[in-house]
């Protein structure tokens, strides 16, 4: 059976010690980083953490994403047992 599963994204600002990056989480605290790409536009990074997260849990493609007033929100597929 599939389910649906959720990612946030959301901006965080660069530091003294730290440049630009995308977190993405999911309601279960999984939780990833990747720096910020200046050559894709502001959805697309958002995007490709959505992504990286998905791969690192198994998870599927996703299938439909949109902004939100922190971030933006992601709904993956997935195979019951992999969430």
């Amino acid at each position: 059976m599939i389910t649906h599963q959720a990612i946030e994204t959301r901006y965080v600002g660069p530091t003294n010690h730290r440049p630009s990056r995308i977190v993405a989480t999911t309601p279960s605290e999984h939780k990833l980083t990747v720096f910020f790409n200046y050559r894709l536009g502001i959805e697309a990074n958002h995007h490709a953490a959505a992504k990286a997260l998905c791969d690192k849990l198994g998870w599927g493609d996703i299938k439909a994403g949109g902004s939100t007033k922190q971030g933006f929100a992601w709904v993956t597929s997935v195979l019951d047992g992999a969430a």
